[in-house]
């Protein structure tokens, strides 16, 4: 609530990752802090959505299943949650061992479950790097760099791109060499008909077929149509009817 506090976690919970920028002399106490801000208001970091069926009913009272064994969740503790939030007819279905927190987030149902990264920034002297490895090897998701000596940026921007998912594809025309200073950007697992509707909304309409450069081909070129999933630096030439 303090300066542009909810302005930011409003950006927050609508954003594809998070980067974490933490002090490397002090970043397990920014990290703990700025996490429990972020949980407080129902964004789950480096967390996938709990697999549990929850749908509440008019009548017939609590249904509970399990597919798997629960350690952390009973049928009674699950009755007792569900009635605390008021509800007495509900189908349950733990596809997954969850805790009682995770539960309480699939009733709740505006938890935002997303990606991130958390990046140390310090000019790291040589004496201290190697504690500082030591300690990356025990925590996921973390990146240490440094801007004064230019260390990892790299990296980081190399890890970024992989957060968020994204394809680099490149095209050509008719006897030419592809253009490789303007790419097409689109999440991954993107076809050819994406690239079409990247590039403008009426080339699906036009498509007769395309040829694909590139690791997602199993020779170069290869002829394919709007279905074929293209992969990360791809060279694709459209050939309209």
């Amino acid at each position: 609530g303090k300066g542009r506090g909810r302005q930011v976690i409003a950006v927050a919970r609508t954003a594809d990752v998070v980067i974490m920028m933490l002090d490397a002399t002090k970043g397990e106490v920014q990290r703990a802090l700025l996490e429990k801000e972020l949980e407080s208001v129902g964004i789950r970091l480096n967390k996938s959505k709990p697999n549990i069926y929850f749908k509440p009913k008019k009548g017939g009272g609590i249904s509970f299943n399990s597919t798997v064994t629960l350690t952390q969740c009973s049928e009674k503790l699950v009755q007792l949650i569900l009635h605390e939030y008021k509800i007495f007819n509900a189908e349950v279905l733990f596809r997954e061992d969850c805790s009682p927190d995770e539960f309480i987030d699939v009733i709740v149902g505006n938890r935002v479950y997303m990606p991130c990264l958390y990046v140390t920034l310090k000019d790291i002297s040589p004496c201290s790097s190697a504690s500082l490895n030591h300690n990356s090897n025990k925590q996921m998701f973390l990146v240490f760099c440094s801007c004064g000596m230019k260390l990892n940026l790299d990296y980081l921007l190399e890890k970024l791109w992989e957060y968020l998912a994204l394809t680099c594809i490149y095209t050509k025309k008719r006897g030419q060499r592809p253009d490789f200073t303007d790419a097409i950007i689109l999440r991954k697992g993107a076809s050819v008909e994406h690239v079409c509707h990247r590039i403008h909304r009426s080339l699906a309409s036009q498509f007769k077929y395309a040829l694909v450069w590139g690791t997602s081909t199993k020779y170069s070129p290869q002829r394919v149509g709007l279905t074929h999933m293209m992969e990360h630096e791809d060279v694709i030439q459209i050939v309209k009817k």
